[in-house]
């Protein structure tokens, strides 16, 4: 399928029709529209058990045949959960993810893994016929154009799990801000959290259970350490992910896009700055970062852990809403903003999407549906983060055309920043 007839269906080109398509039986291995979606799941960590597994065990159409961590016994954790919910010993447990991507029984993969990770799986998985369900972001800017171009290519379904647009609060939000509820909207204020400053560890033991060659996958070799695999930790080091900046960045930036309008597009300059940390230092993302985003339309998105708080506020020419902390109390310069039931009228007016994990099988069961964070809206909000990410490392702004996805200016400069593009691991070979 070319990139315009995948827009089109993703409702990015407004005003195309689509046909209502059924997925032929071959697609789907052993399950037709009527029957279930199988799945197999990678990575069973925090995020993977609590949000994706627990979600799509109760979701209809769905059966899950494999579950599947580096870390065995997480592994093992997770299998109790399915066979409890089917009252069967039936799921196969594996330690290694490309015995999932190889079964042909099984229709989609489900990948909660840390983000160095993500399009990697999904590569393999959509090169094996597999829809893909991956948790955000991705780690570069340019293996996030491959695996567009891939999922466009295979003509698979592709969510990424991000969350917000389903959620009321945001989703509310987005919504007053974008059809002019607080004004013109004029920035939009994303306090993200400042994590701990972590030092160097000490080489150690790696556990039993533990295949550190597959966790580390694609990254270059090191030395295994007693906490690495702890989230707050391996977040924090640019081998593995891009910091707070990309983690947190993803949920309320999204929101932030949205309500300017430019959610299928991107800023046209970034500025940013962090803290300089010491060389005892673990962290080797942004910290105690400020960073300005600058829209074709003149709105701001500004993402800084040093504003002192979790929070987003949209900030407009009549007054402001937000909401402070995660999910938490909604607050505006009037609440009664909160009570205008015009917005569903306005022609800008965002409709609230269905939970990410069962609109994911819907749009496998009828093709003539899309996903909500397709492949192509996760791959440019994590583009939008990766610049600011750039501009905070390169300490000048950086130019940037969303029409065409390249630097507008100092191109080869940008596009040595191993932000932009980097050297993988040949991590089948071993350690």
């Amino acid at each position: 399928m070319k990139r315009r007839q995948f827009l089109s269906r993703s409702g990015l080109v407004i005003g195309a029709a689509v046909a209502p398509s059924i997925v032929p039986s071959r697609v789907l291995g052993q399950s037709a529209p009527s029957k279930e979606i199988t799945l197999g799941f990678i990575g069973m960590g925090g995020q993977g058990i609590r949000m994706n597994l627990q979600w799509f065990l109760n979701t209809p159409h769905t059966r899950t045949l494999a579950v599947c961590d580096c870390k065995l016994s997480k592994a093992h954790e997770a299998k109790q959960l399915v066979d409890e919910k089917y009252g069967n010993t039936d799921c196969e447990v594996y330690q290694d993810f490309r015995e999932i991507i190889a079964r042909d029984d099984i229709d989609a993969v489900v990948i909660s893994t840390p983000d160095h990770w993500h399009v990697p799986m999904s590569m393999m998985a959509l090169r094996a016929g597999k829809h893909v369900f991956c948790e955000k972001p991705t780690l570069t800017i340019t293996e996030g154009h491959e695996v567009v171009d891939e999922a466009i290519k295979r003509d698979l379904v592709f969510q990424w799990g991000i969350e917000d647009r389903h959620m009321q609060k945001y989703w509310l939000m987005a919504g007053l801000a974008r059809t002019g509820a607080i004004g013109e909207v004029e920035k939009v204020e994303c306090g993200l959290p400042n994590k701990p400053l972590f030092d160097l560890e000490a080489p150690a033991e790696i556990p039993e259970d533990l295949d550190w060659n597959l966790w580390l996958g694609p990254a270059p070799a090191a030395e295994y350490t007693q906490r690495v695999t702890h989230g707050q930790r391996w977040r924090q080091s640019i081998d593995y992910s891009g910091g707070s900046l990309t983690d947190w960045g993803s949920h309320y930036c999204d929101s932030a896009q949205i309500a300017i309008g430019m959610e299928n597009s991107g800023p046209v300059e970034v500025v940013g700055t962090s803290k300089t940390l010491p060389e005892t230092s673990y962290v080797s993302v942004p910290s105690s970062y400020d960073v300005e985003f600058r829209y074709a339309n003149g709105k701001v998105i500004q993402a800084s852990d040093t504003l002192g708080k979790n929070y987003i506020r949209f900030i407009g020419a009549d007054g402001w809403i937000g909401c402070e902390g995660w999910n938490g109390k909604l607050v505006a310069s009037d609440m009664n903003i909160f009570r205008n039931k015009e917005f569903a009228k306005h022609e800008n007016y965002w409709k609230q999407p269905k939970k990410e994990q069962p609109e994911f099988i819907d749009a496998i069961l009828d093709r003539s549906k899309t996903t909500s964070y397709h492949v192509d809206a996760g791959h440019r909000l994590s583009t939008m983060l990766h610049l600011g990410h750039i501009a905070v490392r390169a300490g000048t702004p950086v130019h940037w055309n969303p029409d065409t996805q390249q630097f507008a200016k100092d191109s080869q400069t940008h596009e040595a920043s191993i932000i932009y593009q980097r050297e993988s691991r040949d991590w089948e070979k071993g350690l």
